[in-house]
């Protein structure tokens, strides 16, 4: 018996383990025969240990396009010439090789330090040290260079701004409108502590599509999202459709959400009549990040889409993969038209 105090269990092997006790742990929902609690693999349980290291391993339905191309390398630069910052970098996005690909990438404005503490969430947290009223301008040079006839913005949450950092958001709408009168405007927006004057500085600037992430079940939002809540939430959402906005938001599984609590988020999701929901799989950033439960198959993510479209919501785009933005043109058509599909963006042909 070879013993591994600093991975915290011992085991039969000559094999080097290269796996932490946290990345171990993390999958012991679904390994056979290893237990947390008293952190030992047994010789009966060393299959159970090579299930977990398995488990690990991201399925082959996650896997996604490498970044390369020039296309890639023309957004990339077009990016950093703006001295932009970009979910797809800041939330370490799986799609960002073809997306970026593809000549189109989701702009984070207000900053890349975030004031929420999400558990989910690889976005930095703490102070943050912008608030740069230079940055609409510079946004809607970024859209109009990439040609997009659909884009998307988004933001960390500034809950240190008296505004909330709505008055940015608007001027970064209208900048983009005003430079780029062709393109629809999809915004994914922070709750501004349900402060909905606030929101509706925003929704005054009129974006094409409001978007607003309930991102789990009820149960878990306070350990997932720690200051965000689910009724909060649905009150933004609520009230961006009250005065008659195409509303969005999504969700993430793989949390420990059970599913009768995804069929009853569905369920409100629809009952505030929101138009599109997207549906994809957590994947976490760090080993400090909240733990996968499980990795959802594409058959559960085709079940729950049918039960949403039954239920009446517009649009769903569900899969492993999906993420708030991706192929955000095409989730959005029913809604702004089919001539705001980024068939042809610039940087694509570069």
């Amino acid at each position: 018996m070879k013993l591994l105090p600093e991975l915290g269990f011992s085991f039969r092997s000559r094999d080097t383990i290269l796996f932490t006790r946290a990345e171990i742990g993390q999958s012991a929902s679904l390994v056979t025969g290893f237990s947390p609690e008293n952190n030992l693999c047994a010789p009966s349980a060393f299959g159970g240990l090579i299930s977990a290291m398995s488990a690990l391993r991201k399925p082959d339905w996650l896997r996604a396009k490498l970044p390369s191309g020039p296309a890639y390398q023309a957004t990339r630069r077009m990016v950093e010439d703006n001295k932009l910052h970009t979910v797809c970098q800041s939330a370490q996005c799986p799609n960002i090789g073809e997306c970026w690909s593809r000549g189109t990438a989701t702009v984070m404005i207000l900053g890349n330090i975030c004031t929420r503490s999400c558990n989910f969430c690889a976005i930095q947290s703490g102070r943050p040290t912008e608030h740069d009223l230079g940055e609409p301008a510079r946004v809607a040079d970024a859209v109009a260079r990439m040609g997009l006839r659909h884009c998307v913005v988004t933001s960390v949450a500034r809950d240190d701004l008296k505004d909330g950092g709505a008055g940015v958001w608007a001027a970064t709408i209208r900048a983009i409108r005003y430079k780029n009168p062709q393109c629809a405007i999809e915004v994914l927006v922070p709750d501004f502590v349900g402060k909905l004057e606030q929101v509706d500085i925003v929704l005054d600037a009129k974006p094409d599509i409001f978007n607003h992430n309930l991102e789990t079940v009820e149960r878990l939002q306070r350990p997932v999202r720690v200051q965000a809540r689910y009724d909060r939430s649905r009150s933004v959402l609520q009230h961006a459709k009250s005065r008659g906005f195409t509303t969005k938001t999504g969700i993430m599984l793989g949390l420990g959400e059970k599913p009768e609590e995804i069929e009853q988020t569905l369920r409100d999701i629809a009952s505030d009549k929101t138009d599109i929901l997207t549906l994809g799989q957590y994947l976490q950033p760090t080993p400090q990040h909240w733990a996968i439960d499980r990795w959802a198959p594409p058959e559960e993510f085709a079940h729950w889409k049918k039960l949403g479209l039954e239920l009446g919501i517009g649009v769903i785009e569900s899969g492993p993969l999906v993420r708030s933005s991706y192929h955000a043109d095409e989730q959005s058509a029913k809604y702004v038209g089919e001539e705001h599909l980024n068939v042809r963006p610039t940087l694509a042909s570069a």
